[in-house]
């Protein structure tokens, strides 16, 4: 994943002039996050964002040069974070705590963004990029784990698509999660994590 947008703090000659400050750097993602919330991409401003980060707008370009780099920066600030990888010994066990573990980052930041930025990453291209590098492969990469484990443990067959393993879980948790109504104050996310979980261990030819 690419992190030109994201502040440099590791280059190894010291800048000129003021140290970049890590604070506002992050009230700028805090406020970015806020903003997409209540206004969705199409009406959010930088005006906006710097002013609800108690910044100059001057402060925010000297960071990010437009709306779409200061929203790209956004999405790799609060790239999702399943968590380490559950080797738990079983893939009902593997399985499960993935789906448990989208949920929540599905009801956390992450969640958040990508419910707001999902729509215009449809014709954008540098949004639809980020959002697969911060939100798509890191799933991708847990699911090929598990799976891996489940056949070396004689549990399933081979899989010949694994990431289609990846979509399979990414589709009806986002779909449930963003879509269903939210309207009996029921967790939607560890519902269809528990419901999903035996159809996905059939799909994938489980052998207890």
């Amino acid at each position: 994943m690419t992190t030109d947008h994201l502040p440099d703090t590791t280059a190894p000659v010291a800048p000129r002039g003021r140290p970049r400050d890590a604070g506002r750097d992050r009230a700028l993602m805090d406020a970015t996050l806020t903003e997409l919330r209540l206004n969705g991409y199409s009406g959010l401003t930088t005006a906006a964002v710097a002013r609800r980060a108690g910044v100059s707008t001057a402060t925010l370009y000297r960071r990010w040069s437009s709306k779409q780099d200061l929203v790209v920066g956004a999405a790799q600030a609060w790239a999702e974070d399943l968590g380490p990888d559950h080797d738990t010994g079983t893939l009902p066990g593997d399985l499960g705590a993935l789906l448990h573990d989208k949920a929540a980052a599905l009801q956390g930041p992450s969640g958040l963004l990508l419910r707001a930025i999902l729509g215009e990453a449809a014709h954008n291209r540098a949004l639809a990029d980020v959002l697969y590098d911060a939100f798509i492969l890191p799933l991708q990469n847990r699911v090929l784990a598990l799976l891996e484990r489940g056949v070396l443990r004689e549990e399933i067959p081979p899989v010949e698509d694994p990431p289609v393993v990846a979509e399979m879980v990414i589709g009806p948790m986002v779909s449930h999660t963003f879509l269903l109504p939210d309207d009996d104050g029921r967790d939607h996310g560890d519902d269809i994590a528990d419901r999903l979980l035996p159809y996905l261990l059939r799909a994938l030819g489980h052998r207890p």
